[in-house]
């Protein structure tokens, strides 16, 4: 059989583009992105010093000028890496030693920054951008060194200080910004910590530091439930995170300890729950808001144990921690009510009323003020030496005790200063039983009335001597005392007629 001629297709020769054409495409891709540039057109003129990069990767101003673009949509990371591979391609490129020294610096490390500036200098001494970079360098690193001794010694508002002129030079230092937000987060400033350490979670999720600070925050507003999660997902991310180890031992263990107080203070365990919270306050001394609660709770427990001053100590403490704390002012007013500080209750209630304006508080005010009214005039329970709670029994038992012992028959051979003084209570005694004894003067006077402005007392209308004799059923007849030295006060006996 005759071969049958076919005619057999052939591949065409693959071009592969000479170096030069290499070289010329790479340079056509510089001139684009360079005008991308110069148009602002930033994300665009990436790309095309990317295809440059990739025409001619050997190219040292390619990954300058991409560098720059980079520095341009604030990816410093990345255009730190293109600037340093530029000097390692060209150790004499400038533009390369410079742009990584402001990387160095926005990314917050002035030692490697200065460094670089240095290097500029050495190749062009009279370069004053250099020259003033390398000035702010030092200045950053004078800032850093005055935030790590205001850290030690807990000055957190001159760290907020020094951190907030660093970021001025320093605008993409995660570092900085942390220290900031935790040193806000331990003055009190919480949101604005909060707010600094989710503008880092949205760009780097996974950063411990920021997840960390997040959750001193909530801890920090007695969320400690969440805070505790927030602690555990940075230590995930950084298993040697020490502060938020040690932030999530504290938060365990005053939940714990504050829930074991409670607990003790319901089953009226008033000295465990007592102890159990102080043993609390001893935790965390930074965590205002959840001590501000245990001194409230710890003054609680102190009213029901009699310690009324120590109670309102810690109702002053909790106050001074947080002074928006209804709770603690309405407790020590309380304690001031017990104690008859009477001045002090009206302004603690009068600060609650002003706050929240309730039917509740109105009435504590006006209580406390009405207290506060009668205890300005003459105390007749005190006169006697009965409780304001006295029966009628025990209003005549405390005048016939307080009538014999301030008698002016008594005190006849003392001087006569002393005479005086007792004739003056003996008077008062009378005055006392006089309101005290009648119903309606009584019910006038625990009310609050005036009874001198009212009409209802005149304390000239009585004479103490004829309340004494109608009071012991005197007649004619008289008393007398055993004035024997062996005797003690009191021991008398009558003689009727």
């Amino acid at each position: 059989m005759a071969a049958v001629d076919m005619d057999v297709p052939v591949e065409p020769e693959t071009h592969i583009p000479m170096e030069e054409d290499l070289e010329r495409q790479a340079e056509c891709f510089k001139e684009q992105g360079n005008a991308l540039y110069s148009r602002k057109d930033y994300s665009e003129a990436f790309n095309y010093y990317t295809k440059a990069i990739d025409a001619c990767p050997r190219n040292a101003s390619y990954y300058g000028n991409r560098a720059a673009t980079l520095m341009m949509l604030f990816r410093f990371r990345e255009a730190l890496e293109d600037s340093q591979q530029a000097v390692r391609l060209d150790d004499c490129f400038m533009k390369g030693h410079l742009r990584e020294g402001k990387c160095h610096l926005l990314l917050g490390n002035a030692m490697a920054a200065s460094r670089c500036f240095q290097k500029v200098l050495e190749l062009e001494p009279s370069n004053r951008e250099a020259h003033q970079e390398n000035k702010n360098a030092g200045t950053l690193l004078e800032y850093e060194r005055m935030a790590e001794f205001g850290f030690e010694k807990r000055d957190f508002r001159k760290v907020v200080y020094c951190m907030d002129r660093a970021l001025a030079m320093a605008s993409a230092c995660h570092r900085f910004k942390i220290l900031k937000a935790e040193c806000l987060a331990l003055l009190g400033r919480y949101p604005e910590a909060q707010s600094v350490a989710s503008d880092i979670l949205r760009m780097d999720s996974t950063n411990a530091d920021a997840l960390y600070v997040r959750g001193l925050c909530l801890y920090y507003e007695d969320c400690i439930d969440k805070a505790v999660q927030f602690f555990i997902q940075a230590l995930r991310m950084a298993p040697d995170h020490e502060k938020a180890r040690l932030a999530c031992k504290n938060a365990k263990a005053l939940k714990a300890k504050k829930e074991e107080g409670n607990q003790a203070f319901k089953n009226y365990n008033y000295d465990a729950a007592y102890q159990l919270y102080t043993e609390a306050l001893a935790i965390d001394p930074n965590n205002i808001k959840t001590n501000a609660k245990l001194y409230s709770n710890r003054a609680t427990a102190g009213t029901k144990l009699k310690k009324l001053n120590q109670a309102i100590e810690d109702c002053t403490s909790a106050i001074k921690l947080d002074d928006t704390y209804i709770k603690a002012y309405l407790r020590r007013a309380q304690c001031y009510m017990n104690t008859e500080q009477y001045d002090e209750a009206v302004r603690d209630y009068e600060k609650v009323y002003q706050t929240e304006k309730t039917s509740e508080h109105k009435h504590l005010l006006k209580t406390a003020q009405l207290e506060l009214k009668k205890s300005k005039r003459k105390d007749y329970y005190k006169v006697l030496g009965v409780g304001k709670n006295a029966t009628e029994d025990e209003i005549k038992k405390g005048y016939r005790k307080r009538a014999l012992m301030h008698h002016p028959d008594r005190h006849s051979s003392a001087t006569p200063e002393v005479q005086k003084e007792e004739e003056k209570k003996f008077k008062e005694v009378g005055e006392a039983f006089t309101v005290l004894s009648d119903p309606k003067k009584k019910v006038r006077y625990d009310s609050g009335h005036d009874l001198d402005e009212d009409n209802s007392f005149d304390g000239g209308d009585f004479d103490a001597n004829n309340i004494f004799r109608a009071f012991f059923g005197g007649h004619g007849g008289g008393f007398s005392y055993d004035n024997n030295q062996d005797s003690g006060p009191g021991n008398f006996f009558f003689q009727f007629g």
